[in-house]
């Protein structure tokens, strides 16, 4: 049985992650500042920030999954969040490349082109946004993203450990799907963040391929459902919301993500399962 230690498995995401893991047969460590409301399995409580503590829960793993992180900007001081958020995944690689674990996955954000959290009106340059979108932050939580996706490149530079970086969307638990029917008519509410989303079940299994597919190196992948979060078509919500946008790389004939998850789908083989018009029905 194989070992992956899941940093941050006590927030919105981990439960899911961790789930994934343990219904594919590996044993799993949850490492946080906390423990889960609902425990999966053992759970350590550690400071990442410091390299000596990332050694000690990694020490016997075969693959680390990196989801710790303040997950937004301004929950503390900006230098806090670039930080934490920098220094924890450069520990965290940096132990595991000396302890000889080759797959690592580490989480990065669609707030890494820099549009969620502008101060500025700022918009896409094309879309769908693919990974090869410029980044433009302006605020420390994207750009620790940043560094810590060049970050994976060093450490697969120096000890060939493949290192996955995942851009994920707006993570939405089971539980959230509630919430769908009093935005789903509003373009403003959600459109920093283009109006994407992704299940959290989805997205574990992004996780998961991304340990054991081989031969990934350091890719980037940005993970989205296939469609938007809106009651509104793809076209529309961009003409009302970025009418100064005519860059469409995808037809966009109905409600398409506007964070494109193509090349996930490519190198993983992945489909995502979860649509939130079906959840809600659901409810």
């Amino acid at each position: 049985m194989k070992k992956v230690v899941v940093t941050g498995g006590s927030g919105l995401l981990g439960p899911s992650v961790i789930q994934e893991f343990l219904d594919h047969g590996y044993a799993v460590l949850n490492v946080d500042t906390r423990l889960p409301e609902n425990p999966l399995c053992e759970t350590r409580i550690a400071d990442l920030t410091q390299l000596g503590q990332a050694y000690d829960v990694l020490a016997g793993a075969d693959a680390v999954v990196h989801l710790a992180a303040y997950p937004r900007p301004y929950i503390v001081t900006n230098d806090e969040t670039f930080r934490t958020n920098s220094m924890t995944t450069y520990n965290i690689l940096e132990a595991a490349g000396t302890l000889g674990i080759k797959k690592a996955v580490i989480t990065s954000s669609e707030s890494s082109y820099g549009i969620c959290f502008a101060k500025s009106d700022l918009g896409p340059q094309y879309v769908p946004m693919d990974e090869n979108h410029p980044q433009v932050p302006e605020d420390p939580y994207a750009l620790s993203k940043i560094v810590n996706e060049k970050t994976a490149e060093m450490m697969n530079n120096r000890f060939g450990m493949q290192v996955v970086s995942l851009r994920i969307g707006n993570v939405i638990a089971p539980h959230m799907y509630k919430n769908f029917p009093g935005f789903i008519h509003n373009p403003e509410e959600r459109k920093p963040i283009l109006w994407s989303y992704i299940d959290a079940r989805d997205a574990a299994i992004v996780y998961r391929l991304s340990i054991e597919k081989d031969g990934l190196g350091t890719a980037i992948l940005n993970v989205a459902a296939d469609n938007s979060s809106m009651d509104i078509k793809s076209r529309d919500l961009m003409k009302e919301c970025f009418p100064e946008v005519t860059d469409f790389r995808e037809p966009l004939e109905g409600y398409e993500s506007l964070l494109s998850n193509k090349k996930a789908k490519e190198l993983l083989d992945w489909e995502p399962k979860y649509n939130w018009r079906d959840e809600v029905k659901k409810l």
